[in-house]
């Protein structure tokens, strides 16, 4: 059994996107909109079991705001504030406030020099993955990946399989092959679901979720590195 592939999640796998990146953007398109939302870290903690921008968006409404849900140009609202909201996460992106992992950034790279070939599986737009990946590894790093799923690319968010089904069928590479790095009990869902065995790397807001199925479990203090991980996958009893 050999490793062939590491599938990357994005957001907060990557970097503490949704902290540092996606909640602040969110705030400023609330702003930007004439809306009294603001989304405080621990609110938006809850507001992750929601997957995807305009459904979190949507939920909050339904939950917290039954004036602007009831507005006859919702719809139309909802997509304002998504498309705002992204515009404000490329100009926290350009400025550098969005940092991806060190030790990460370090896996991606050694795992290209090794011949390993990179995907990713995220439920974020394609335009955030990949100006996350540029900003942080350069203007074509983007290329480095054989395959990026995208939110836009199937109809499902995680927890579903829909995404790293995807990344399979396109990197044409049998799931005991795959290793996937996530940092959430959604991700893990999906990519078991996908029948990919799969590494967490806790991040801030899932520090206290139940990770049952990890092949590895690792805290927000330890690295992971590409001979750990080779290591790890050799000697492994799939299922």
């Amino acid at each position: 059994m050999t490793l062939r592939a590491l599938i990357f999640d994005v957001d907060g796998t990557l970097a503490n996107t949704e902290r540092d990146g996606h909640r602040p953007a969110f705030n400023a398109a609330f702003d930007e909109a004439g809306l009294d939302w603001h989304w405080d870290p621990k609110l938006y903690g809850t507001l992750l079991d929601v997957a995807g921008g305009k459904e979190r968006l949507r939920y909050y409404a339904e939950q917290h705001d039954a004036t602007t849900l009831a507005r006859p140009d919702f719809e139309a609202l909802l997509q304002q504030l998504h498309e705002s909201k992204t515009r404000h996460y490329q100009r926290l992106l350009t400025s550098g406030a969005i940092r991806m992992r060190a030790d990460i950034g370090g896996l991606i790279c050694d795992a290209r020099t090794d011949g390993l070939r990179l995907a990713i599986a995220s439920s974020s737009r394609l335009q955030n993955i990949v100006g996350l990946l540029r900003a942080n590894l350069g203007p074509t790093a983007d290329t480095w990946f054989d395959v990026i799923a995208a939110g836009e690319h199937v109809a499902a968010k995680k927890p579903a399989p829909d995404s790293y089904r995807w990344v399979l069928e396109h990197l044409d590479l049998p799931a005991c092959d795959c290793l996937a790095i996530e940092d959430s009990a959604h991700g893990l869902g999906a990519s078991l679901a996908a029948g990919i065995p799969t590494v967490i790397t806790v991040s801030d807001y899932t520090v206290n979720e139940s990770f049952e199925g990890a092949r590895m479990v690792l805290e927000q203090s330890s690295a992971i590195t590409l001979e750990q991980l080779q290591q790890w996958h050799a000697t492994a009893v799939l299922p």
